[in-house]
């Protein structure tokens, strides 16, 4: 048989396995997204203690601690949204690079393996998810 042509079985096989992966990378991102919006953005976005002071020790107070909130609630959100998720997830992955940064300088590497944990599920939705790049462009110029 040659390589252009799939029989039937071999094809239903790979719409299967394909489907599973989907499904699979789905269920990554929903858990992504609840991960970011409810342990993470949650206690920064209502000021809990455990954010408040880890934000006040480093100095960059309640400000900061609200806008790194609504970064993570704005992708979690976005991990969700089909045309958003690639950037989401790249987003996402800048945003625990920082993090990495700070649990090294400010708290001499204590749970810095986090951020890094994190980042791989992540810049696997990017890179299997950077197809809705392409139609999020499309749509950006055509409202510009």
């Amino acid at each position: 048989m040659s390589d252009t042509t799939a029989s039937p079985a071999r094809t239903v096989a790979a719409r299967g396995r394909d489907r599973g992966l989907r499904i699979a990378l789905r269920t990554v991102q929903v858990l992504l997204a609840v991960f970011f919006a409810v342990a993470s953005a949650l206690p920064k976005l209502i000021a809990h203690s455990s954010a408040a002071d880890t934000f006040a020790e480093m100095g960059w107070g309640a400000a900061g601690m609200y806008a790194i909130g609504v970064l993570e609630l704005a992708g979690a959100v976005a991990l969700l949204v089909p045309v958003l998720q690639s950037v989401a997830a790249t987003a996402l992955s800048a945003l625990m690079v920082g993090a990495f940064v700070v649990q090294l300088t400010y708290f001499d590497g204590e749970n810095a393996a986090t951020p890094l944990i994190l980042m791989v599920p992540l810049l696997i939705v990017a890179r299997a998810r950077r197809g809705h790049n392409e139609e999020l462009r499309r749509l950006v110029r055509a409202r510009v």
